[in-house]
């Protein structure tokens, strides 16, 4: 039987989103195997979640880009040997160089193993190679791998392993309905959807997500007089908000059926009530998890046909995928849902026990070689 291992995670903030659900779950899993699991983020909403499940949290504000950050490389350092760390999984390039320095200042029989997971598709260059430099590094997609290959030449292939982010079957099962009383709620809140066709666009309102070809995608589907009506669903970024007036202007301006909804946190509700959900990110996504989500309930999503997103919809709905940039062919595939609605047959593609099995498979293999 392998002994217990200690394994800390870094992340800028525990407020939301992908990475940070992937840290939880890693961490639970952990948990759930006697493994002794500490996070180290400058915290957030979900701190709570994980200190319940089991997880101990160390806030340090290792998340402000700053170079007063490289003052945590000692402090870190000194963390590192008094928890007797097993291995240290780094999940962000800031995080990466304070955890890369103070690793790398350690004696290499004594210091704890160095992972990375590449989350993104960086702009290439020496701040976002930190996250090339564990002796393993995670790529969360085929779409991850072949980017570090090309931008990295130099990272060893074998060091490279490809885990998908997976999904929970029972957090998303197929055919899932929301309950009356979530449904009273958010008819409640939005009665102007009753009995409409809603198409939901998923994502933080930045250029990247897309938001402009969706509300173009609305506009020729509404000039048809079809009974459509488009979600929004994602926070206002901060350092965004003259783009987020920009399109409800436009919006309001062109008499649109699109409602914005704000930051959200019963996704899986909204995906279920949806007729069809949206990828539509301009450029490649490293993974697509909304997209999975809403798949694994069976919604179908139509999507650019790039990156992470493209990779999902061929192996779970290759209807959905169109050619980046296409607006005609996905406005074509919507007036064929809308005549004609369907829903996405069950899959178990890109399973959450399956990454955390080989995560952790992933840990002791670097570990348990060396004692």
């Amino acid at each position: 039987m392998p002994r217990p291992l200690t394994v800390l995670q870094m992340l800028p903030a525990l407020e939301s989103g992908g990475v940070e659900r992937g840290t939880l779950e890693v961490a639970r899993h952990l948990v759930a195997h006697g493994h002794r699991s500490l996070v180290l983020s400058a915290g957030g909403r979900l701190v709570e979640t994980l200190a319940r499940e089991g997880s101990e949290h160390i806030a340090w504000p290792v998340g402000r880009k700053s170079l007063l950050a490289l003052r945590f490389v000692r402090p870190l350092r000194r963390l590192l040997a008094e928890r007797q760390v097993d291995v240290l999984h780094v999940r962000s390039r800031l995080p990466g160089w304070i955890a890369y320095l103070a690793w790398r200042g350690m004696a290499a029989a004594t210091r704890p193993h160095l992972v990375t997971t590449v989350h993104g598709l960086y702009t290439p260059g020496a701040y976002s190679s930190v996250m090339m430099r564990g002796e393993r590094v995670i790529a969360v997609s085929e779409t991850v791998r072949e980017y570090i290959r090309a931008n990295y030449p130099w990272v060893d292939p074998d060091v490279i392993r490809v885990i998908p982010r997976g999904v929970d079957a029972a957090q998303f099962p197929h055919g899932y309905q929301p309950d009356a009383a979530w449904r009273e709620r958010w008819q409640s809140a939005f009665p102007e959807l009753a009995g409409k066709f809603v198409i939901t666009l998923p994502g933080r309102l930045t250029r990247l997500k897309g938001h402009e070809d969706f509300v173009e995608l609305v506009r020729r589907l509404h000039s048809r007089g079809l009974p459509v009506h488009g979600l929004i669903v994602g926070a206002i970024d901060p350092q965004r908000q003259g783009y987020a007036r920009q399109l409800q202007h436009r919006v309001a301006t062109l008499r649109l059926p699109v409602t914005f909804t704000g930051q959200r946190d019963d996704m899986k509700d909204i995906y279920a009530v949806s007729d069809a959900v949206l990828s539509l990110s301009t450029r490649p996504e490293s993974f697509g998890r909304t997209v999975l989500e809403a798949l694994r309930l069976g919604v179908p999503v139509l999507g650019w046909a790039h990156g992470g997103v493209g990779e999902i919809l061929d192996a779970v709905y290759p209807d959905g995928a169109v050619a980046k940039g296409d607006i005609g062919a996905l406005e074509k595939k919507l007036l064929a849902l809308i005549r004609h609605p369907a829903r996405v047959p069950a899959s178990n593609a890109f399973p959450l026990d399956a990454m955390l099995a080989r995560t952790l498979d992933l840990y002791q293999e670097l570990v348990l070689p060396h004692e």
